[in-house]
């Protein structure tokens, strides 16, 4: 995947063109590339840089939407679900959440409604759910509250990584004939008589503009999503409400297991997960309204105070601020409803909305049904532009470094069939062997790999999304920040200036991870 290769290309007429590299994005840039569709997509940012890097880690069938009975949504989810696992199984794997009982009548409770998660998963089940004793709910998470215990009830979902899955979604994109460039803005549309034709766009690197031509335009920005829309149609309705999400991170120790504890329900009807995820905990959700769209939005004291306490009641050892090694939040695309102005009611489904002038833009969803969303909105956009009908292929679609062939603990499992190349890299040059800091399980080589291979342009590039580094320890990624500007400087011909300018808007980055987590 090369930044250089793709602009080469971009004087080409395209038969669909996507704006955004969310997850909705390149889900879409992946479903139109397979079909034979001449493909493009642009990023103002890189690559699942805002929401889409920053969810709860999970592919699930959402037990929240079943108890709201929501059942179609957690039908296609689920069944979205195992595709996933198919599709990219160095990158979804099955996890046991451990819901504890603290009341004898709450195990049938919650029995009966899993019971019902599974019969909608059907044959693409991840794991029937059972119930646990109070010893076997112990052993499954040794960091449980055992005080007043009775057992719990154990079900199954799915854990992935979502960046890393961005990536292999771009990746598939440009192996089935894609071009993809990020850190390329859309600066205004242009048309054809009164029909929506491409994008004026500039590349943020050297600043120049040019001019990309499409017979369908998509606009799938996510959160900035009716930006795009309004300035189609300056007197669109607005399709979207915002809600932030925060999480923490924590030690695994904080647990202590390979199950994770859904904490069923919140005084504001949330749930709240305590996940194990590479070497670490993630701690959350919040769902708080926020009225505009920004790409870092910095978690809020009451949202960390709030998942410290809600989850702390389920703990052996209560935590505090001094555990916490990372934070991160991230801003929900939900579709307007009106029935309720309570962002926490508001469906997960995905709208697709078509102005007058033809410009499609795709919002809602969530990561577990990337998939089906990027197949409706290339459906839409081959009947409005008149490509010729070809159908979805990506039900069945592995997805680049799709593999089952690894370790379970391989701290490379991310880079499925790629691992072998990052591997090389280390043995062809011993020192990039090294690791980045000895609290990161991430070494030099895949900084190297990072920016040869995965469009990675910045630090920020690196240790948020190509590694995790910024999501598992705050700290430990700032210090390993300079050693990333050296390797990427001398990777992609910078300056000494362009390294302390890295590392400038690095620490204004990683601050905001380090908002509540140990220094």
């Amino acid at each position: 995947m090369n930044r250089e290769a793709a602009f080469a290309h971009f004087d080409d007429l395209f038969d669909v063109l996507v704006i955004g590299g969310g997850a909705t994005g390149l889900g879409a840039a992946v479903d139109a590339a397979s079909r034979g569709y001449r493909t493009a997509l642009i990023e103002a940012e890189d690559f699942a840089k805002a929401t889409s890097s920053r969810s709860t880690k999970l592919v699930h069938g959402g037990v929240r939407y079943l108890a709201q009975g929501n059942i179609p949504l957690v039908r296609e989810a689920l069944h979205e679900r195992s595709r996933l696992l198919a599709n990219a199984p160095h990158l979804v794997h099955d996890l046991a959440f451990v819901i504890p009982a603290y009341r004898r009548r709450d195990i049938p409770y919650y029995a009966v409604g899993l019971v019902a998660y599974d019969l909608l998963a059907g044959r693409s089940n991840f794991g029937r759910a059972r119930i646990a004793s109070k010893r076997a709910t112990i052993a499954q998470v040794p960091g449980i509250a055992a005080a007043g215990l009775h057992g719990s009830v154990v079900y199954h979902d799915g854990l992935f990584d979502d960046a890393r899955l961005a990536l292999a979604l771009a990746r598939t994109a440009v192996d089935h004939g894609g071009v993809l460039a990020n850190y390329v803005r859309a600066e205004h549309l242009v048309y054809a008589g009164e029909r929506v034709a491409g994008v004026v766009a500039t590349d943020r690197e050297t600043g120049r503009e040019f001019t990309l031509n499409a017979r369908c335009v998509i606009n799938a920005t996510g959160i900035f999503a009716d930006e795009l829309r309004l300035a189609d149609r300056p007197d669109a309705p607005r399709l979207l409400s915002l809600s932030r999400g925060t999480h923490i991170v924590v030690p695994a120790a904080v647990l202590g297991g390979d199950a994770a504890i859904l904490v069923p329900k919140t005084s504001d009807g949330r749930v709240v997960f305590a996940i194990p995820w590479h070497r670490h905990v993630v701690i959350g959700t919040t769902d708080l309204p926020v009225a505009t769209a920004c790409l870092d939005p910095v978690p809020d004291d009451s949202e960390i105070e709030y998942l410290i306490e809600i989850v702390n009641r389920y703990l052996r050892r209560p935590i505090g601020r001094t555990d916490i090694t990372a934070t991160f939040a991230g801003l929900r695309p939900l579709v307007n409803s009106a029935a309720t102005s309570s962002t926490s009611k508001l469906s997960r489904e995905h709208a697709i909305d078509v102005s007058p002038r033809g410009l499609i833009s795709i919002a809602g969803g969530k990561w577990t049904t990337y998939r089906k969303m990027a197949e409706d909105v290339i459906d839409t956009a081959a009947r409005r532009g008149g490509l010729a009908a070809r159908p979805s292929v990506t039900a069945q679609l592995p997805l680049h470094g799709a593999t089952t062939r690894f370790e379970p603990d391989d701290t490379l499992r991310t880079y499925g069939t790629d691992a072998i190349a990052v591997e090389a890299l280390a043995h062809t040059e011993p020192a990039l062997a090294e690791p980045l800091h000895p609290r990161l399980p991430y070494t030099a080589a895949e900084v190297v790999y990072a920016a040869r291979s995965e469009m990675a342009r910045t630090v920020d590039d690196v240790l948020a999304r190509r590694t995790r580094a910024l999501f598992l320890d705050a700290a430990a990624s700032d210090e390993a920040a300079p050693q990333v500007a050296r390797l990427l400087a001398r990777e992609l011909g910078r300056s000494s200036d362009w390294e302390a300018e890295q590392l400038s808007k690095y620490a204004s980055i990683g601050a905001i991870g380090r908002s509540a987590a140990r220094v």
